[in-house]
C-alpha cells in the first residue's frame, strides 16, 4: 500500500491511536476492489513510501478492519469527496491499517536490483495503483531483505 509520506508517513501511523489509520482517498477502482474483495484482518501490509525524496517500503502493518465506506466521499470540504457517492450508494471503501514494525527503508532503487522481487507489481512499468496484491514468495523476500519475520 503506497502512501505519501506528507498524507500518512509511517511515522504517522506510529503515533496513531493504536498505531492505526484508515486508508482514506483511493480513488482507483481497481484499487478499491483490492480492499473491498480480496484484504482480510490479519493480512500483511507492506507499507510503502511514494512521492517523496527517496520511496520504497518503510514498514510493514497488517488489515485491521474489514472494509467499510471512505468517510471522506461524503464530506464535501474533503479533497477526497464524491458528489456521486452517498451514504445509501458509498462508492468507495476503505480498511484501517495497524502497524507491525518500523523497517529500515528498502529503497526503489535497492528492490529493483533483487530478482526475487522482479515480479512485484509495483515494479512493473506504468504502474501507477496505490495497492498492489503481493505473493507470499514476494512478501516473504520483502520481509527477509528487512530483517523481519514473515508471519
Amino acid at each position: 500500500m503506497k502512501s505519501e509520506p506528507d498524507d500518512c508517513s509511517i511515522d504517522d501511523l506510529a503515533a496513531a491511536p493504536g498505531q492505526c489509520v484508515p486508508w482514506v482517498g483511493v480513488r482507483n477502482y481497481q484499487a478499491r476492489n483490492f480492499m473491498r474483495d480480496a484484504m482480510r484482518i490479519g493480512d500483511g501490509v507492506l507499507f510503502y513510501h511514494s512521492s517523496c525524496a527517496q520511496p520504497g517500503i518503510a514498514g510493514l502493518a497488517e488489515v485491521a478492519s474489514a472494509p467499510h465506506p471512505d468517510p471522506t466521499q461524503f464530506d464535501p470540504a474533503s479533497r477526497w469527496h464524491d458528489p456521486k457517492a452517498t451514504p445509501a450508494a458509498p462508492r468507495w471503501m476503505l480498511v484501517d491499517v495497524r502497524l507491525r514494525a518500523r523497517t529500515r527503508l528498502l529503497p526503489l532503487t535497492e528492490m529493483r536490483q533483487r530478482p526475487e522481487l522482479a515480479s512485484l507489481q509495483i515494479l512493473q512499468r506504468g504502474n501507477r495503483l496505490s495497492i498492489t496484491p503481493v505473493t507470499p514468495a514476494q512478501w516473504q523476500a520483502v520481509c527477509a531483505l528487512l530483517g523481519q519475520p514473515a508471519r
